[in-house]
């Protein structure tokens, strides 16, 4: 945690309204980002739960690392509402929105250049469930991976293999958009089918003049 991060949660936990402002527009994005690929469409009104429990328990943080703090709650928000509405966390995929994330870069290095994208997110959330949040806690929040290890009740080597895992999976899948892109049948300027008049007059032969 940043030395301006650690100053405005002190600051925070006393009242400061300003530094608990601070706060949410430091963390916001990558929570919401992190909450989208959970709950989908819901996002806001968890990230909304989540905000709201952090402000009434933030006078008991006992340190430590803040970020962390904040996506515990978050992913536990998260858990209960998927429990509530019965269903499993979904995003659909706008595949018209892939194709303009190939390139001629490493894949892997993309992948993870392009995590903030609606449509990295949305194939984000097409990953197993344990890559998906190890590569969201890790490329999205910011964790490392003792920390995100600690969020998630794992190993740090396990988020680590599972955060690798998923970025190579991302990293297919962007390379097989980028490759379907490059196969779009275009239209030659020779399958253009001449006018009718001009391909009319070009095969009725021309009359003969006759003979004097």
């Amino acid at each position: 945690m940043t030395a301006e991060l650690s100053d405005a949660v002190a600051k925070a936990r006393s009242g400061d309204e300003d530094a608990f402002r601070f706060l949410y527009r430091s963390l916001q994005p990558g929570l919401l980002r992190y909450l989208t690929a959970l709950v989908g469409a819901d996002a806001e009104d968890v990230a909304s739960e989540t905000w709201l429990q952090i402000s009434r328990d933030l006078p008991s943080f006992t340190g430590g690392e803040f970020r962390a703090w904040a996506v515990t709650i978050a992913r536990n928000r998260a858990m209960d509402h998927l429990r509530r509405q019965r269903r499993r966390p979904s995003l659909p995929v706008p595949v018209q929105a892939l194709t303009d994330l190939a390139g001629d870069a490493d894949t892997e290095e993309r992948a993870g250049e392009s995590i903030g994208t609606e449509a990295a997110l949305a194939l984000i959330a097409t990953l197993p469930p344990r890559e998906a949040e190890a590569v969201l806690l890790r490329a999205v929040i910011g964790l490392d991976a003792e920390t995100a290890g600690r969020v998630l009740g794992r190993r740090a080597g396990a988020v680590r293999t599972a955060a690798h895992r998923g970025l190579r999976r991302l990293a297919e899948l962007l390379e097989q958009r980028g490759r379907e892109a490059d196969q779009s049948p275009a239209v030659a300027d020779d399958a253009v089918p001449p006018h009718p008049r001009r391909e009319l007059r070009r095969r009725t032969p021309r009359a003969e003049p006759a003979d004097g």
